[in-house]
């Protein structure tokens, strides 16, 4: 099967907040997450587009030369409809390829964990991999002629489940279950391996 990724990019001033840094580097780095995500969508093999749904226009400038369609979300009314958005978009422009929401904040993500998470939802309707801690999601699918469904919040995993999509194995693809919220998810991250544009915001900041 193939894909089409969607990506949601905050405004940046709005991004990361809980990593406790200044405003600047703050915003640099959630920039350079969104970054890495998306050049390893574009990279993966079975992934055939990138739309990125931001409201960002330093985001929009940044993403776009790196392979993905930046489009803004219109309704502005937070994530869930930003995504249902951005879905039924990529199903507009990809009609017979699965729809992958991807989420913006795994700088270790890399394309072949990517392609195998992709490859185990397509023998789903629905299919959800949470993310480390267990209770969140970051990655969300919809086989063709599917809905993506996208109920993100708090505890967005079970919200998930509870509506049908079936959980993917969890730990068999580290680098697309590690999300940054926190000083300490970021320091996990950089063990695990962060991407080339996570690296050079961190480098900075040294």
């Amino acid at each position: 099967m193939r894909w089409a990724v969607v990506v949601p990019v905050k405004e940046l001033p709005a991004a990361k907040t809980r990593l406790a840094l200044p405003p600047a580097e703050r915003e640099a780095l959630a920039l350079a997450m969104a970054a890495d995500v998306v050049r390893a969508a574009v990279a993966c093999d079975v992934v055939d587009g990138v739309l990125v749904v931001t409201n960002d226009l330093r985001a929009a400038a940044a993403l776009a030369p790196l392979g993905a369609r930046v489009v803004a979300d219109g309704s502005d009314a937070g994530l869930n409809p930003a995504l249902a958005d951005g879905a039924r978009l990529a199903r507009n422009l990809w009609p017979r390829h699965g729809v992958a929401a991807l989420a913006a904040d795994l700088p270790c993500v890399l394309p072949a964990e990517l392609a195998g998470a992709l490859g185990a939802a397509a023998a789903f309707r629905t299919a959800v991999l949470p993310d480390e801690r267990g209770d969140g999601t970051t990655l969300l699918t919809a086989r063709p002629g599917t809905d993506l469904d996208p109920r993100y919040g708090a505890a967005s995993r079970y919200a998930h489940v509870a509506a049908g999509a079936r959980q993917l194995e969890r730990g068999a693809w580290p680098t697309l279950e590690r999300d940054v919220d926190t000083p300490d998810d970021l320091a996990a991250a950089v063990a695990l391996g962060v991407g080339p544009a996570t690296r050079a915001a961190l480098d900075s900041r040294d």
